[in-house]
């Protein structure tokens, strides 16, 4: 509460925060409508045509000055959401804390918000002790909204229509420079949104932006504002450090930054030896990878290997215990995954499938009888055999074996006898008949 009057007596809001306005030509910034997707141009021209503003906003426009291509096309407007609404065919409202417009247009859907500003009346914008915004559901004007967003390289705005682009905080001179920037003062904008501190890490990583000095200490000093963030919210910001085609680098910097312990509390444990840090590096490096060839990825898929070797520690202390290979392994799944649980819970959508690749491991040292036939009729078999790799490149188990189940898949059913192996048949144990117990 007196750090709220504070802010108040003292206009300590972005809302305050003054950029000066450059508007770039053509000539200069080297932009085309061209670049935007039709959907979203079809969205601008019907609002402009309609007399409102209308820009494609934040990281398209810093993808195509850095020539990469956008995965999707944001715009911001002056128009409100229900003027939108009443313009543009099949778009729909959605949001509580700040309603936006979704115009889905084949494979795409363009977000479009309209411009936010700074409330000074309490029922419109609130904060906790903190500085953390817990409500702010404000209309206003292209400054202020330019003023509201998080760096200064995402506050461009350009209008594919008139072909101008509008800087107003130096925004591309730091894209120019890959440096990471934010607008305001880095303490007060991150308590005012602590997720602003994993989207520095995931920018800086997938962007190779270098961070500006003033971003270092806070980045190491405020991590425990992320604690009363919904779980929901930074299992989604975990997931887009995971498969933003940088995974590798957004762990060394949260690992960095100590940033990792409120998103994976067991990251430091699963990379104590050499081995393991092999095998994590590999899934990550296969992930990037991925992603660069526009390939589907799997989240379930890195977080098993990112929580494997605490689960393999786990299973090797409850087989030496004296528990069967399976209930021990799958006891171990459940320890890790509570642990796990009890800083950021992990979605069940993703733990079941987790824990299918997990106990698939031990299933494949099984390569005689109907066994590895049965196997391959798993609907996770090629994730299960795809870890079976990792782990045999880290060193964990014999590269034959992962040699073995490739020629084994690739081979045709009905030749795939001669490459199972031969155990000896261990003697059936034979049964005691009792005699019927007779009623007295």
């Amino acid at each position: 509460m007196i750090r709220r009057i504070i802010n108040k007596l003292f206009h300590r809001h972005p809302g305050h925060i003054k950029g000066k306005l450059r508007s770039i030509p053509a000539s200069e910034h080297g932009l085309r409508a061209q670049s935007i997707s039709p959907c979203a141009l079809r969205v601008i021209k019907t609002l402009q045509d309609n007399g409102f503003q209308a820009f494609v906003v934040g990281g398209a426009v810093r993808d195509l000055l850095l020539g990469i291509p956008p995965k999707d096309f944001d715009v911001a407007t002056n128009a409100t959401p229900d003027q939108i609404r009443r313009l543009i065919r099949r778009s729909r409202i959605i949001g509580r804390r700040f309603q936006i417009i979704h115009v889905p247009c084949q494979n795409e859907i363009v977000e479009v918000t309209t411009f936010r500003g700074h409330a000074t009346h309490e029922s419109h914008s609130q904060t906790d002790e903190q500085g953390r915004l817990t409500r702010d559901n404000v209309f206003g004007t292209l400054d202020e909204d330019a003023a509201r967003r998080d760096f200064n390289a995402n506050a461009l705005y350009f209008d594919p229509v008139h072909h101008t682009l509008l800087d107003f905080f130096n925004g591309r001179s730091d894209i120019a420079a890959r440096r990471l920037v934010m607008i305001g003062d880095p303490v007060t904008r991150f308590r005012e949104d602590p997720v602003r501190l994993l989207r520095a890490i995931r920018f800086a990583a997938k962007l190779n932006f270098t961070l500006d000095p003033a971003l270092v200490t806070p980045l190491r000093e405020l991590g425990n504002l992320l604690d009363p963030i919904p779980e929901s919210r930074l299992f989604d910001e975990l997931v887009k450090l995971l498969l933003c085609g940088h995974a590798a680098t957004c762990l060394t910097l949260l690992r960095e930054y100590n940033l990792h312990r409120r998103l994976l509390p067991l990251l430091d444990q699963c990379l104590s030896t050499p081995q393991d840090q092999e095998l994590l590096q590999r899934a990550l490096a296969n992930t990037d990878e991925r992603w660069h060839q526009n390939k589907p990825l799997s989240p379930g898929f890195l977080l098993a290997a990112l929580l494997w070797p605490a689960v393999r520690h786990e299973w090797e202390i409850r087989c030496a215990r004296g528990t069967p290979l399976y209930p021990a392994l799958f006891e171990a799944a459940d320890a890790i995954l509570e642990q796990q649980r009890r800083t950021l819970p992990i979605p069940h959508r993703f733990d079941g499938g987790m824990k299918e690749i997990w106990a698939m491991q031990p299933r494949f040292l099984q390569r005689n009888g109907q066994r590895p036939m049965r196997l391959l009729e798993h609907p996770r078999f090629r994730a299960g055999f795809d870890f079976l790799v990792l782990r045999a490149a880290s060193g964990e188990v014999e590269t034959a074996l992962a040699e073995w189940w490739e020629r084994f898949q690739n081979t045709p059913a009905d030749h795939r006898e001669p490459l199972l192996t031969h155990e000896p048949r261990q003697p059936r144990r034979r049964r005691r008949h009792r005699s019927p117990v007779s009623s007295t």
